[in-house]
């Protein structure tokens, strides 16, 4: 028994001494600064007063207050950043869905010999820098690359005005489609390779076509690996500022880039926790949906 138990502490104490420095003491010092005052010239002011200031009556800046908070929920422009960020996060998981499905059922269903290949060939552009991918799409969609002139041509020739693809919200979801593609495709693939294939044959059989043994055999049983690719596309999605950064324009401000601003450019660390808090309970959230939903229903 003791031995068991010294075998489950050698195996238990190493993630969970991992998770509690990466994880919680920082978690536990971002909340701690949400309550600071933000310093005279930025981080953040000291909880003490100095015992010259404090004889001057002058302690109202210094210890905890709510006021990060309270600027956060009285203005809805933050709300509005939220929302929108929310969106772009929706957006960009449904166009990798819809584009990672046929991806991933077509290495699923090939031989043996060529999914290898296949599944190289998804990860292949991880072997390259992740700035350099973006800034190669700065390349093909800035106003005189080739790409920009034909797409801007067509629409001439139909009666339409000629549009800027780079520095819009276009650009952001070509970047952060394009980045986490292959994060949906792993999942749906690792899913649908496993599914047995007599399934199909036996709803054959019973006389459903192609799409009927789509929608009632293979659809339902890779919902874990659809839900678990949502997962791992719109988190990191939500909380992204490197692609609106280099991608998007000045009206493609998401919850990242106002993080980032606050801690970077205005040093309104206060504040900036709070914002991170508030997205890091968002995340909280979407994660709990998606490991709801991707549960395995037991059939009563």
């Amino acid at each position: 028994m003791n031995k068991f138990r010294l075998t489950r502490w050698l195996i238990s104490l190493p993630p969970t001494l991992f998770l509690l420095i990466f994880f919680a003491v920082p978690s536990l010092i971002m909340i701690v600064t949400s309550f600071r005052f933000p310093g005279e010239y930025g981080g953040l002011a000291p909880l003490t007063a100095p015992e010259t200031t404090a004889a001057e009556g002058d302690s109202g800046l210094y210890g905890m207050t709510l006021e990060a908070y309270h600027f956060f929920f009285s203005d809805i422009l933050y709300a509005e950043i939220f929302l929108k960020s929310f969106v772009v996060a929706t957006t960009s998981t449904l166009i990798c869905l819809i584009m990672a499905y046929p991806v991933a059922m077509l290495i699923a269903q090939s031989a043996k010999k060529y999914r290898n290949l296949m599944i190289l060939l998804v990860v292949l552009p991880f072997a390259s820098n992740f700035l350099i991918r973006i800034y190669a799409w700065m390349i093909i969609l800035g106003p005189e690359s080739a790409f920009s002139h034909f797409i801007n041509s067509v629409l001439q020739a139909f009666g339409f005005e000629p549009v800027m693809m780079l520095f819009s919200p276009f650009a952001v979801l070509v970047g952060t489609v394009y980045v986490h593609l292959p994060f949906m495709i792993l999942p749906l693939y690792t899913n649908l390779e496993k599914h047995d294939p007599v399934l199909l044959d036996a709803a054959q059989d019973l006389g459903a076509n192609r799409w009927q043994r789509f929608w009632l055999v293979t659809w339902p049983q890779s919902l874990p690996g659809v839900f678990s690719g949502s997962a791992l596309v719109f988190i990191p999605v939500l909380g992204m500022f490197a692609i609106p950064d280099i991608l998007g324009g000045t009206g493609d401000i998401l919850i990242g880039n106002l993080i980032k601003d606050q801690f970077l450019g205005t040093r309104d660390w206060p504040f900036g926790s709070t914002l991170s808090i508030m997205l890091m309970l968002a995340v909280l959230c979407v994660t709990g949906l998606f490991t709801l939903l991707a549960r395995p229903r037991v059939p009563r």
